[in-house]
């Protein structure tokens, strides 16, 4: 009795799930709804449409436009083949990245840091050539004032120390004080010689610590490459910056 209850609970579910159809269409099965309908007809339509696009343009394309694909594309075998672009780097960056650890790099790249800090709290007080000239500015409330103007005589020091921008005594210091330092020419010639000599070696240290930093660059994008997370090239790899990606953001469980 149960059991036929059961078939019966089934049979009336089977019919509530189908669609009442005329006699004489029995034979054509179930009736889709209008829903499922429109949503197969309108898939069948786009996908129409973007056949019709693709033949409109293979059939308006100029075969002797160029585009920048053809840079990097070759046929081989009636197949077209993307070219594998090399990366820009130096033979010095690849040796160092073949043979170096990132964090070795790193540790070199921390030390020539602190060397130029030390360098230049060394040497900021010092001219050079080529620094850019310091600017001070007077103020004055009439005309006759600038023209009677004189920084020596402002500054209350001699002219000959009027373009120096460090160990500017006044004149009274400068009589009541002896002259400390060397004062001959040759001695003179000797500490600017020296001078430009760290000055030369801290440009060197500021050059090096930006390759060391283009190696770390280069060697931790590397090993990002590494991840299986989709990724798409920004900008391409050259010798003072590494290539840019763009990771898919993939939420951390």
């Amino acid at each position: 009795m149960a059991a036929a209850f059961r078939k019966a609970a089934k049979s009336r579910q089977r019919e509530h799930r189908e669609r009442s159809q005329p006699g004489f269409r029995k034979h054509l099965g179930l009736l889709e709804k209008k829903k499922d309908y429109k949503l197969r007809a309108d898939d069948y339509r786009k996908k129409q449409e973007y056949l019709r696009a693709l033949r409109k343009k293979a059939l308006e394309k100029n075969p002797d436009e160029f585009y920048y694909k053809m840079t990097r594309v070759k046929l081989q075998d009636g197949v077209h083949i993307i070219k594998e672009t090399k990366e820009e780097v130096t033979p010095e960056q690849l040796k160092l990245m073949r043979t170096q650890d990132i964090k070795y790099i790193e540790m070199k790249r921390v030390a020539e840091a602190k060397k130029i800090e030390r360098l230049k709290s060394e040497l900021h007080l010092l001219d050079f050539q080529g620094k850019q000239q310091n600017k001070h500015v007077f103020f004055f409330d009439t005309k006759k004032e600038v023209e009677q103007f004189d920084v020596a005589t402002h500054l209350q020091t001699a002219p000959e120390l009027v373009d120096r921008v460090f160990n500017r005594p006044r004149i009274e210091t400068l009589q009541k004080e002896k002259v400390k330092g060397v004062t001959n020419q040759t001695g003179l010639k000797r500490i600017a010689k020296e001078r430009q000599k760290q000055y030369n070696c801290l440009t060197q240290r500021i050059e090096r610590e930006k390759k060391l930093f283009v190696i770390a660059q280069k060697i931790q994008t590397r090993k990002d490459l590494m991840d299986k997370t989709q990724k798409v090239k920004v900008k391409k790899e050259t010798v003072n910056s590494p290539a840019i990606y763009k990771f898919q953001s993939r939420r951390k469980r």
